[in-house]
């Protein structure tokens, strides 16, 4: 499966490292919309995604509408935790984008409000203001892979020094 992770004005580099790391183990392409709230050659962002930074796919944008305007064919999810629809009762397709917002604000009311159908959030207990970033995106991404049968993942590991 291909998936697409858009990250809508990223504010933290450590965040987005993660995000980095999550994308390069699953193949799924990075798209990173700016303003950026750091530089692509922070220490910090590097040091989050390890060596695995040059392993991703990453595309940017100067503005959402960009990047919406060049894949104007594909389904995009947005996810808030202003959302009513659950994330696990959405069907992701191949090729889908799933978009978050920055860490201190998330993503815009407009934009929520224009695509109401396609919003998606995770639950959680009430009074708890939002996940880490990089967490919610690799659970949403994850649920995304599971409904897909982990297509084109390794879905076994191996021991060292034993064979199962």
């Amino acid at each position: 499966m291909h998936l697409n992770v858009v990250l809508v004005e990223p504010e933290i580099p450590q965040n987005t490292g993660n995000i980095a790391r999550t994308c390069a183990a699953v193949g799924a392409r990075l798209h990173l919309v700016k303003p950026l709230g750091f530089s692509v050659e922070d220490r910090y962002l590097k040091r989050a995604g390890l060596d695995y930074w040059n392993s991703v796919d990453i595309q940017y944008y100067n503005s959402f509408e960009e990047l919406q305007e060049k894949f104007s064919s594909s389904v995009f999810y947005y996810a808030s935790t202003k959302a009513i629809n659950v994330y696990t009762d959405v069907k992701y397709p191949d090729g889908c984008f799933l978009v978050f917002g920055k860490e201190t604000s998330g993503l815009p009311e407009e934009l929520l409000w224009a695509n109401k159908d396609r919003c998606i959030r995770i639950p959680m207990r009430s009074g708890i203001r939002s996940l880490n970033l990089s967490n919610s995106v690799a659970i949403v991404v994850y649920e995304a892979l599971r409904q897909n049968g982990f297509a084109g993942l390794e879905k076994s590991g191996r021991l060292t020094r034993y064979d199962w």
